[in-house]
């Protein structure tokens, strides 16, 4: 489900992006928000892909995972649309922790992957 709303709001705001934003927003915005975009429906695509996964396997990594990808794309898109949205440069310090929690996921999907294959 979680993927589904990432998915969908992604989108719009992709067209929001391509359509409104830029009639307000410098240069250097819009490339902000089109970057947390990117984020947000390729890590949107991810988790669920992991989250399908999830219905074959089950351990403590793969839960790990997807609730990383989750606060991975809340904290680095997030944070950037609101750096456009508010002008807020503190914001800022926010994004690196989402893309650290963002490679946690992705560290954590391919733990789940060989802990599981270990098993076979």
């Amino acid at each position: 489900m979680l993927a589904a709303l990432l998915g969908a709001t992604g989108v719009a705001l992709g067209a929001y992006a391509s359509h409104g934003l830029a009639s307000w927003a410098t240069p250097e915005q819009v490339e902000y928000f089109q970057l947390a975009v990117n984020y947000q429906l390729l890590h949107a695509i991810t988790l669920l892909a992991v989250s399908i996964v999830g219905l074959f396997i089950t351990n403590r990594w793969l839960i790990i995972s997807q609730i990383s990808f989750v606060l991975g794309i809340t904290f680095f898109s997030g944070s950037l649309y609101l750096y456009v949205f508010t002008g807020t440069k503190m914001l800022g310090m926010i994004t690196p922790i989402g893309g650290l929690l963002l490679m946690i996921a992705w560290l954590m999907f391919a733990i789940s992957i060989i802990r599981n294959s270990s098993k076979c």
